[in-house]
């Protein structure tokens, strides 16, 4: 998969990549960047934030199902710098993007120069591997499936930015959030961009409280779930 993606802009000005394989965009077409400073650093990094419900003097735990563009993850970094909040930040991505496809996306050209660098090496640092991006922000991405992926790790947030369920309906069942809840500390939140019936119905079978919440533009809702 990937040999015929495809660079398109978004209504922000922000870049996205299209799988015509797959028939889908790896986020919004009103906005890449918008999309995901409202679905996960918003109602995900922000919210878990203002809740206080751990040691800010400890590192929070974020895991990220799908890389792809490295936008969630930027963006998660530049919060960590910007708030001196201390980020361990795990992603998977089976399929990544070549550092030559990384460096035709224009998400660079709208931050700093030190965030630039920044964005190039997340997509350059080695695989499988657990590297100091910043000394707020521990990363590690693996290329793994999420049906393969394991973690003794706890985490306090999970980003949920597979694709749709239409293209990948194997990662939105209840045995995939089973998995997503039990890696989840106590009053850890899962966001997703997705608020399908079913995918509601799959995460709350999986022990989940789940609410919908206001999306970005050209999108109504999506969804926040909580393991109480």
């Amino acid at each position: 998969m990937g040999t015929s993606r495809i660079i398109h802009l978004t209504g922000d000005g922000s870049h996205t990549i299209v799988s015509p394989e797959l028939n889908v965009s790896y986020h919004s077409k009103h906005g890449a960047i918008q999309e995901s400073m409202h679905v996960f650093i918003k109602e995900g990094l922000h919210y878990l934030s203002a809740r206080n419900l751990f040691n800010k003097d400890e590192a929070l735990n974020v895991f990220e199902v799908g890389f792809g563009t490295g936008l969630n993850t930027w963006l998660s970094l530049n919060e960590a710098i910007k708030h001196s909040q201390k980020i361990f930040y795990q992603t998977i991505e089976p399929y990544p993007l070549s550092i030559d496809e990384a460096e035709k996306l224009n998400y660079s050209s709208i931050f700093n120069k030190e965030l630039q660098k920044h964005f190039f090496q997340l997509h350059k640092c080695e695989w499988n591997k657990e590297i100091i991006i910043h000394p707020l922000f521990l990363f590690e991405k693996l290329k793994v499936q999420l049906q393969d992926f394991s973690s003794n790790k706890k985490f306090h947030l999970i980003y949920f930015d597979a694709f749709d369920p239409t293209a990948q309906p194997e990662l939105w069942t209840e045995n995939i959030f089973r998995k997503m809840f039990d890696v989840l500390t106590s009053n850890g939140a899962l966001v997703t961009y997705c608020s399908k019936g079913i995918v509601r119905r799959a995460m709350q079978a999986a022990g989940f409280s789940v609410e919908k919440i206001a999306g970005p533009p050209g999108k109504r809702e999506i969804v926040r779930a909580i393991k109480a």
